[in-house]
C-alpha cells in the first residue's frame, strides 16, 4: 500500500472513505464543521441519529453531500491529548474499514511526528489480510491502494520522513503476521530460516543459519532432543543489525521461541488444543520483525536476534518423560512433559544469547497456557527482577498501546525444578506454572540483565481486537522498537540537571 501526504482540504480530498478522528464534543471538531458547513450539517445530523458522541472506539459512517469524498467514517478516540496509540488506532479503524476501497484519505488529529509515524503504521496494519490461500470467489476483488495522510502547511522532509518510517515499521509487523498466519506444512524450521536469510540480504544484515549439523556441533541438545520427534530438520538463525558510522552503540539481544508446529510430543495435545499450534512461532516472528524494523529504521543501536526453529512431533525417535539432555551450558535437564518444549529450545537459545554481551537479553515465546489464564487474550507477561528494565520496558509499552503486566518471579518456586537425577527438571507443579518457566529460563542467562515475555495470549487472536486482526498479530515489535529508541533518546532530567547547574 502507497501512503502519500496530501494537502487538500476535507472537503476538497479525493478518496473511497475519508476518516476523521473525534476527541470529545462533535460540535468543536473543526473537520467534522467544514464537512456540515459545505453539506447543511448533514454529517452531524447523522452522527447524532447514530448516538455517536466521540467516546473511544465509536465508529460512524455517513455519505454527506458537498465534498469530493465518497464516505466519511467518524472514529472516536475519547477526551484528552492524541497519542500514538489512539493516532495509530484511528488509522488502523480506518483501512480495515477501507480494506476493499481504493483510496484512504485520514485527517490527522495533529502533525507530531510520532503521532504522523503511528497513523501511517495504523494504516498499513489496518490494510492487512492474509490471503495466500485465497482463490476463485473467496480471493479478494480489491485491495486498499493508497492512504493519503492529510496535513495542513508544507510536505516537509521531516514529515515526509515520519510517514515512510510509518510504514516500514507497519510492514515489519505485518512479516510477523505472515509468518505466524503460514500453514505448519509452508512454514517449518527450513522456510522460516529461508525467509529470515532473504530478508536480511534484501536489508543488508548479517544473518548467520544453522543447519542440524551445526546445531549439532554447537551442543545444543535440547533444541535437538525437541527435535527428535521430527521429519523435518531444526534450524538455529542468528541476525544481527550493526548501525553503520555509530561509537559505542548500545546492545540488545532478542531471542524468540521458534516451534513452527506443536503437537505436544508424546505428551499429545487434544485435537482443539492443536488447532492453532502453527502460531507456537510467535516469539521468533516478533523478533525477526524486530531486526527487520530496526534495520529499516536505521536505529543507531546493534540488535541481535536469536532463534531456535523446530517442530514437537511424536515420530519414532521423540524424546520421552524422564529422558535427561545435557543443555549447551552444560547443566543436565530432567524432562517432565513433552509438551513442554518451548522452555527446552530457549534454553540453549538463550545460553548462546548471553555469550554475545549484549546490554539487555529479552525473549518472546508463546510459553504458557498459564499466562492466559492470569491475564487474558490481550495483555502479556512481563519478567524480569530487573526494576529498571521492567519500567523503561512498561513505558515502551504503554506509548505503543501493546500491553503487558509484570508478574513474580518468587525464588520460592524454584523447588519446583529441583530433580533428583539431574541438575533440575524443566517443569514445576501446575501451581505457578509461568513463574517456574520463567525461573527455568533465567538458568540460563548468566548475569544478563534478562526479560523473558510471556506473549500466549496477544500472540494470535480469535477475533479483531485494537490494531490487531484476527489470527496473527506481531505482538511486541511495536515494543520493542520504541524501546530500542528510548535507549539513545537524550536523557531529559539528566539535561535539565545540567542547565540548573
Amino acid at each position: 500500500m502507497k501512503v502519500t501526504l496530501s494537502t487538500d482540504t476535507v472537503t476538497d480530498v479525493r478518496a473511497d472513505l475519508l476518516a476523521i478522528g473525534v476527541r470529545g464534543s462533535l460540535g468543536r471538531d473543526p473537520y467534522v464543521k467544514a464537512i456540515d458547513k459545505a453539506s447543511g450539517k448533514q454529517l452531524s445530523k447523522v452522527a447524532r441519529l447514530e448516538g455517536f458522541d466521540g467516546s473511544a472506539g465509536q465508529t460512524v459512517r455517513a455519505t454527506p453531500g458537498g465534498i469530493k469524498a465518497k464516505q466519511v467514517l467518524l472514529v472516536g478516540l475519547g477526551d484528552g491529548d492524541v497519542t500514538v496509540a489512539s493516532a495509530r488506532r484511528l488509522a488502523a479503524t480506518a483501512a480495515r474499514t477501507a480494506a476493499s476501497f481504493g483510496t484512504l484519505a485520514i485527517a490527522l488529529p495533529d502533525q507530531e511526528l510520532l503521532n504522523v509515524r503511528a497513523t501511517a503504521s495504523g494504516a498499513v496494519l489496518g490494510a492487512y489480510r492474509y490471503t495466500r490461500y485465497l482463490s476463485g470467489d473467496r480471493a479478494p476483488k480489491k485491495e486498499l491502494g493508497t492512504t493519503k495522510l492529510m496535513i495542513t502547511g508544507k510536505r516537509t522532509p521531516e514529515l515526509r520522513e515520519a510517514a515512510a518510517a510509518g510504514v516500514s515499521l507497519g510492514e515489519s509487523v505485518n512479516h510477523a503476521r505472515d509468518l505466524i498466519n503460514g500453514p505448519p506444512n509452508d512454514l517449518n524450521p527450513i522456510t522460516l530460516a529461508e525467509f529470515a536469510k532473504a530478508q536480511c540480504k534484501e536489508l543488508g544484515v548479517a544473518c548467520k543459519v544453522w543447519d542440524k549439523k551445526g546445531i549439532e556441533k554447537l551442543g545444543m541438545n535440547l533444541l535437538l532432543a525437541v527435535n527428535k520427534g521430527s521429519g523435518i530438520e531444526p534450524r538455529f538463525i542468528h541476525m544481527t543489525h550493526k548501525p553503520k558510522g555509530v561509537k559505542d552503540a548500545p546492545k540488545v539481544c532478542f531471542v524468540g521461541k521458534g516451534l513452527t508446529f506443536d503437537a505436544g510430543g508424546l505428551c499429545l495435545k487434544p485435537p482443539k488444543a492443536m488447532l492453532d499450534m502453527k502460531c507456537d512461532m510467535s516469539g521468533a516472528a516478533a523478533t525477526i520483525g524486530i531486526v527487520l524494523a530496526a534495520a529499516r529504521l536505521d536505529l543507531p543501536v546493534e540488535v541481535h536476534a536469536i532463534v531456535g526453529s523446530t517442530e514437537n512431533m511424536l515420530g519414532e525417535d521423540a524424546y520421552r518423560p524422564s529422558d535427561v539432555y545435557e543443555s549447551l551450558d552444560g547443566k543436565f535437564v530432567e524432562i517432565i512433559n513433552t509438551d513442554a518444549e518451548g522452555r527446552l529450545v530457549l534454553a540453549d537459545a538463550l545460553a548462546y544469547a548471553r555469550e554475545l554481551g549484549a546490554e539487555f537479553l529479552i525473549e518472546h515465546s508463546t510459553l504458557t497456557g498459564a499466562c492466559m489464564v492470569a491475564l487474558g487474550p490481550w495483555r502479556a507477561g512481563l519478567f524480569t527482577k530487573d526494576d529498571e528494565l521492567a519500567s523503561r520496558y512498561l513505558d515502551a509499552a504503554g506509548h505503543e498501546g501493546e500491553t503487558y503486566w509484570r508478574m513474580p518471579l518468587d525464588d520460592e518456586l524454584r523447588e519446583m525444578l529441583k530433580s533428583d537425577v539431574a541438575d533440575l527438571k524443566h517443569t514445576g507443579e501446575r501451581s505457578g506454572g509461568a513463574i517456574t518457566a520463567g525461573l527455568f529460563l533465567s538458568e540460563f542467562v548468566g548475569d544478563s540483565r534478562f526479560m523473558h515475555l510471556d506473549i500466549a495470549g496477544p500472540a494470535f487472536q480469535e477475533r479483531v481486537h485494537g490494531v490487531h486482526p484476527k489470527g496473527g498479530t506481531g505482538f511486541g515489535v511495536m515494543t520493542a522498537i520504541r524501546f530500542l529508541e528510548s535507549l539513545v533518546e537524550p536523557d531529559e532530567a539528566a539535561e535539565d540537571e545540567a542547565a540548573q547547574a
